[in-house]
């Protein structure tokens, strides 16, 4: 992905006019009352180092949030403040697998659990998510892919690349099958306050066992708030899991800053409206890609129930998806990120992320109905 930000970087270098959809950098500015509450603690002193699990009174406000929203209350050993959400893949995996171990992921899925899994010399094993089934996690094939080597599983949803939303019913599959075969169950909640339908209330298997024995919750503040340069991320889990990860934490981070906590803590307790603007406006905008990518010549685009990607079929255009980014870009000025990049399932298909205006998705759009209407086309469509 920053492979092809560099190169759209050079186009712009160069004065072409490029519409974005690689990079998955929300375009919001983070909302003032939460910048403020940053520089309130840096003007009081607060620059200095603080608890490596993070500051007292931010992980008792995770606590208050974790039990308004999944409906149980984690004890404060059980969270982890972080530098980023990322880094949490690379902790968990780190702490629990050994060499050798097999780790389930989704594929297509985002790049750094196949990046983390192969640093800590572990085995990857892919679960396909499928078009038919709306990209879902399908909890029948986890269970087919267990085996004595399994140590972990690792989930997402809402999802990147696809947007897909697990119902509550396969999500409670998957905490049956991490039970059944006691392993460890990742649940990468990053984008859980970017859902758009009223499918369910949000669904998580950390209700299961209260991250107390075998689940591991993963969250961050860069989405929703549009925080994704502060790094700042929570992971909450067994006590024991989060002694190790916190170990590891203070080998090479020491701890969060702490300004950057109180910039959490007043995203947590403080006004939300710019936060549910940015929400609708989410919403209007993957509307918007949706039924104009369909009309777009040899694509076809489902509409994901969260997150801000959505990840179009572009088979009928008779290029890879490779070919496809590379077409849309020289010869529309659209960038997009091949499906590729996120796994082998992910070949026919393109991720493009909304993190731009209404303005500038209709003009990509626009865009790629000229582009793909000078392909021969593979299929009807």
């Amino acid at each position: 992905m920053f492979k092809i930000l560099a190169k759209v970087q050079q186009l712009e270098k160069e004065g072409k006019d490029i519409v974005h959809f690689e990079i998955g950098d929300p375009d919001f500015s983070t909302p003032q009352n939460i910048v403020r509450a940053a520089c309130d603690s840096i003007q009081r002193g607060e620059t200095h180092y603080t608890n490596s699990y993070g500051d007292i009174e931010f992980r008792e406000a995770i606590c208050k949030a974790t039990e308004a929203s999944r409906g149980f209350r984690p004890t404060m050993n059980q969270v982890l403040v972080c530098p980023g959400a990322n880094i949490i893949i690379y902790y968990a995996i780190s702490c629990l697998v050994e060499p050798g171990d097999e780790v389930i992921a989704p594929d297509p899925g985002f790049p750094t659990y196949y990046s983390a899994i192969k640093f800590c010399s572990a085995k990857a094993v892919p679960v396909p998510l499928k078009e038919e089934n709306a990209f879902r996690m399908n909890p029948d094939d986890v269970r087919k892919r267990i085996t004595d080597r399994t140590r972990l599983i690792i989930m997402n949803s809402p999802q990147n690349p696809t947007g897909s939303v697990m119902t509550a019913e396969e999500i409670s599959q998957m905490a049956d099958i991490a039970e059944e075969k006691d392993v460890f169950l990742l649940t990468d909640e990053v984008y859980s306050r970017m859902m758009f339908e009223k499918i369910a209330k949000f669904s998580t298997p950390s209700i299961r066992d209260k991250c107390q024995k075998r689940t591991i919750l993963l969250n961050g503040f860069s989405k929703a708030f549009a925080m994704t340069g502060w790094r700042l991320g929570v992971a909450i889990g067994p006590e024991d899991v989060i002694e190790k990860m916190s170990l590891l934490l203070q080998t090479t981070s020491s701890c969060v800053s702490p300004f950057i906590q109180k910039a959490g803590l007043e995203a947590l307790r403080g006004d939300q409206s710019e936060v549910n603007k940015m929400m609708a406006e989410y919403k209007a905008r993957r509307d918007l890609l949706v039924d104009g990518l369909n009309k777009v010549p040899g694509m076809r685009c489902l509409k994901p129930g969260g997150a801000i990607y959505v990840f179009p079929n572009i088979t009928g255009t008779g290029l890879t998806s490779d070919q496809f980014a590379e077409y849309a870009l020289d010869k529309a000025g659209v960038a997009v990120t091949p499906g590729s990049s996120f796994g082998k399932a992910g070949e026919g298909y393109v991720r493009l992320c909304y993190a731009t205006s209404r303005e500038r998705i209709s003009e990509g759009i626009r865009r790629l109905q000229v582009a793909a209407g000078k392909l021969p086309l593979k299929s009807g469509k």
